[in-house]
């Protein structure tokens, strides 16, 4: 025995010697080498536009640089690649750029702005070419900028409209034993009626039938008019299928060459003046957006305008570039509203909601700062409920088009055990000093005293809700109340009543700040910083992930999303202000 006790110390002091070592070397290369990674951009070279692996906003950034160390990737986020194809545009090196197709994660709004940096590179005279072997219809909205479009020979292109599906789990719960206990107030809301019904409400769809067509007369329009097709014909082309192979998408003007993917990087070497068996010069569009970060342009002005990046689900705690929490986003607003140099506030919103009382304590937070400096809301893919909560008070409301928004509605939802636990033979008793004392309990029924109070809290907050919108809008209570109910609007309906001042990407909001604050020149500072330990990080890497890989391996990618949603619609607490039901165009 004592022989093994040996045998392990000596495995286990081995393991922690490589692993000081492994991180200390990082850690001396990081501190005496930093300033060495530098990325060089050659003659004649050509931005390569791969977006597999940057999908927020903001990149986020750490108050402990040893934290930013160990963080994934350089740190670059949508912002910073449309700030560096700005740069690009009058970048003599830079001839084009080349979006080589595999997964686009990006929003419809995300790929709106992209699409706007890309026409606005195309004015300098500069190229952009793109390539898939396969373009779904979120991609091919993007790619339809481009100047010479190539699809695979045998490849494929979805291009059919928009389309909502959503699951109900009545009969699921009747089933189990597992009841889903809801109280809320919307007629729209309807994150919870899939476990009130079997099949979708007329409520319901009538308003996933409106944004839809909403948000597809939007994408139609953009690519009418790149692609230089009437709208009508678009749809056309939609109804009837007419894209799905590549000789049908060429004959129907959405492509303009068939080619496989070596004749496309031909194409570009014959614009570049490169022979044929040569390779020609380019630069991924992550290390040219680091180099742009870095060693670009920057103002000399004092003047600041701070952006406020305000991206994921609203969750009580310090918040992450994936969820917004309280802490760093107060910590954020109360930063810039004492720092003199900054005049001005843009917050950048891409949240589907959350938990009531944090939107309330930001929005609380951005009460304070609008009354020491302007604050202007940029909306991304999505500022719905909550995330509509914490933009509604603001100076001025920017959004795209296909912005989803609004769903202005309350619910709260508690998991009940008790037909379950009766049928496997478990039996629940309580004994209380008063007859309100227990908490609510998943193993005894919902008692009518207990919905009642509960109801009466929902109907609090969504008082309290709509009375936010209603000053921050200057509006009626009645006037919001018809537009709430938990209805969900795309960014153009929302300009028609009210909910949005107008029509524009991040520029915009930072222009209209910039006139409030009566400031011409003016360079960003980008926000949170957040405060994260170690422990928190580690979390991150890829040996702490191991049981999520493994449940996705085992029962797949999309059944695995459906097992997170209902996990977390289990483990909400307190009462929620978010959107109706999560849509992904594809």
């Amino acid at each position: 025995m004592r022989f093994l006790g040996n045998v392990l110390a000596t495995i286990v002091g081995l393991f922690l010697f490589m692993m000081i070592f492994f991180f200390g070397i990082v850690i001396i290369g990081a501190i005496f080498g930093g300033d060495s990674e530098t990325v060089t951009v050659k003659s004649d070279s050509i931005i390569e536009l791969d977006l597999e692996n940057i999908s927020n906003d903001y990149a986020g950034k750490y108050k402990d640089p040893l934290i930013t160390l160990f963080s994934e990737g350089k740190n670059v986020g949508i912002s910073d690649v449309i700030d560096a194809i700005k740069s690009a545009k009058e970048d003599e090196k830079i001839k084009g750029i080349s979006i080589l197709n595999n997964h686009f994660m990006p929003g419809l709004a995300q790929s709106k702005a992209l699409r706007n940096a890309l026409e606005d590179f195309k004015k300098s005279g500069k190229f952009v070419v793109a390539y898939a072997d396969y373009y779904t219809q979120k991609e091919y909205y993007m790619n339809s900028v481009a100047d010479t479009i190539y699809l695979n020979p045998v490849g494929q292109m979805d291009f059919k409209g928009l389309s909502s599906e959503l699951m109900f789990f009545k009969d699921l719960q009747e089933k189990s034993g597992v009841k889903m206990e809801v109280i809320r107030h919307g007629k729209y809301k309807s994150a919870v009626e899939p476990f009130l019904e079997n099949k979708m409400s007329d409520a319901n769809r009538e308003q996933v039938s409106t944004l839809l067509n909403s948000v597809w007369n939007s994408v139609a329009t953009d690519i009418s008019k790149s692609r230089n097709i009437p709208l009508e014909q678009l749809n056309v082309i939609a109804d009837g299928l007419l894209a799905r192979t590549p000789e049908m998408a060429k004959s129907q003007k959405l492509i303009d060459k068939i080619a496989y993917e070596d004749e496309y990087h031909n194409g570009i070497r014959k614009a570049l003046k490169v022979k044929k068996d040569k390779d020609y010069n380019s630069v991924s569009i992550s290390d040219y957006a680091f180099k742009n970060m870095t060693t670009g342009k920057k103002s000399s002005s004092k003047n600041k305008i701070a952006i406020i990046y305000a991206q994921g689900e609203i969750n009580s705690g310090e918040g992450d570039v994936n969820y917004i929490g309280e802490g760093s986003m107060r910590r954020s607003l109360q930063e810039a509203r004492k720092d003199k140099n900054v005049k001005a506030i843009v917050l950048r919103i891409d949240s589907p909601g959350g938990s009531a009382l944090t939107s309330e304590l930001i929005w609380r937070e951005i009460e304070l700062t609008k009354k020491v400096k302007p604050v202007v809301v940029s909306m991304g893919n999505v500022a719905a409920s909550g995330g509509y909560y914490i933009a509604c008070n603001a100076n001025k409301i920017y959004a795209e088009e296909n912005t989803i928004t609004g769903s202005i509605g309350v619910f709260g939802m508690l998991p009940n055990f008790t037909t379950l636990t009766n049928r496997i033979g478990i039996n629940v008793e309580q004994v209380n000093t008063h007859k309100n004392a227990a908490d609510y309990s998943p193993f005894v029924p919902l008692s009518e005293n207990f919905r009642n109070v509960t109801q009466e809290s929902v109907e609090r907050v969504y008082t309290t809700f709509v009375q936010r919108v209603a000053s921050g809008r200057k509006m009626t209570f009645d006037q919001v109340d018809a537009i709430a109910q938990g209805r969900v609007w795309s960014g153009s309906e929302a300009l028609k009543i009210g909910l949005i001042d107008k029509i524009g990407g991040m520029e915009d909001a930072l222009k209209e700040a910039s006139q409030l604050a009566k400031i011409k020149e003016y360079k960003t500072q980008n926000f949170p910083e957040y405060e994260k330990t170690f422990g928190e990080m580690f979390a991150r890497f890829p040996f702490a992930q191991t049981k999520e890989n493994l449940i996705k391996e085992e029962i797949g990618e999309e059944n695995y999303l459906i097992l997170n949603e209902l996990k977390k619609m289990s483990s909400q607490i307190g009462v929620q202000t978010k959107m109706s039901f999560n849509i992904n165009i594809k």
